[in-house]
């Protein structure tokens, strides 16, 4: 996204950068360090390949995600957060401690909150 097509509202800036649950749960396993394409895949559960290989390439376009390809044999591709992804940190906690608060608030049964798996 170039900043000729950024829209005039932030928020809406930032629901264009993160626009869907894909690319949320892409940032949530990230946080927590490099990952390969597969452990993506594994840790994601019902995204296809298709779906999963677009949105790491809109990430990567929109400065989010670096993608490292090792010359070797079978080639081996790493994902991880760039500093601009990374600052997205503060976001998705305040969406797991809101998630959190209000599975419990539904559900008393559940724990108030859970830790976050990036920390």
């Amino acid at each position: 996204m170039s900043e000729t097509t950024l829209p005039a509202c932030p928020v809406e800036t930032a629901l264009t950068l993160i626009r869907d649950k894909w690319t949320i749960l892409i940032l949530r396993d990230l946080l927590g360090g490099t990952k390969r394409f597969g452990e993506l895949r594994r840790s994601i559960g019902s995204v296809s390949q298709k779906v999963l290989t677009e949105r790491l390439r809109e990430m990567e376009t929109s400065g989010l995600v670096n993608r490292t390809v090792y010359a070797e044999v079978p080639p081996r591709v790493e994902y991880s957060l760039t500093s601009l992804g990374l600052s997205l940190r503060p976001v998705l906690s305040a969406m797991w401690d809101w998630g959190c608060g209000y599975q419990h608030a539904v559900d008393p049964e559940r724990p108030d909150s859970l830790p976050k798996p990036w920390e």
